[in-house]
């Protein structure tokens, strides 16, 4: 998956995705990266230096791979996995308080068979919607570097190439620059200036005969939940939007 090179080489390359993966089998390749140095060390110190009310689990402490219906209409893209969140558990906002606003919202919408999402085998069900983010590693202070962005990018790319929803929701501006630097490497049909992230933005992108709406959305963190800044009810309209545009 990667060079023969050091990775802190500043010209260390992006991993190279193998077109022939299906999503199960790229789930398991993202499962087993090494690609960045500087998140690999974190997400195992986060994994052996446990939060006391998980002392008593085992960390997944591996980059965490998308989530939900292989044929999804709509992508929900994040930020990057939370520590204790899915670092602990393995699934994408499984385990702590943003996934519980998250999946609150998509039950609501009708999008996911419970409003819980506490560990891997909880039997939470995904119907129209997977879960994405363009890091997959746990960044410390919940901030990946642009570089790490960079080599976890072909992820992101092949993704999207198998999934192919018609409609992305974008949880934040690092995941709305990201997904319109991917999208623009793949020939769609990106403005330019690109298009500014904002709560409610919404832009619509062609590739052929193909398009793909991306919806902003505030992301679903604990500092935005827990002010105001994103309620139900603003996440809701988004959701309801999404389900619009994709028909699911």
């Amino acid at each position: 998956m990667t060079a023969e090179r050091s990775p802190d080489d500043p010209d260390w390359p992006a991993v190279t995705a193998p077109a022939a993966l299906d999503l199960l089998e790229l789930d398991g390749s993202i499962a087993e990266c090494r690609a960045c140095p500087r998140l690999v060390a974190w997400r195992e110190q986060v994994a052996t230096d446990k939060r006391a009310a998980f002392r008593d689990q085992t960390y997944w402490g591996r980059p965490a791979p998308g989530f939900g219906d292989p044929t999804a209409g709509i992508l929900i893209v994040g930020l990057a996995p939370a520590a204790h969140g899915a670092n602990r558990t393995g699934r994408m906002f499984t385990g702590d308080r943003s996934g519980d606003f998250l999946f609150a919202a998509l039950h609501a919408a009708g999008l996911a068979n419970q409003p819980t999402s506490t560990h891997i085998d909880d039997g939470l069900r995904l119907t129209g919607v997977r879960i994405t983010a363009p890091v997959h590693c746990a960044p410390p202070e919940n901030k990946p570097t642009p570089d790490e962005r960079r080599r976890c990018g072909p992820w992101l790319s092949r993704e999207l190439e198998l999934v192919r929803p018609r409609v992305a929701v974008v949880l934040g501006g690092f995941g709305w620059d990201a997904l319109l630097r991917t999208l623009a490497e793949q020939g769609w049909a990106v403005p330019r200036p690109r298009p500014r992230f904002g709560h409610g933005a919404e832009v619509t992108l062609r590739r052929g005969e193909a398009s793909l709406t991306l919806l902003g959305c505030f992301h679903v963190s604990q500092q935005n939940t827990f002010t105001g800044r994103l309620t139900p009810a603003m996440i809701g309209a988004v959701l309801d939007r999404a389900r619009e545009l994709a028909g699911v």
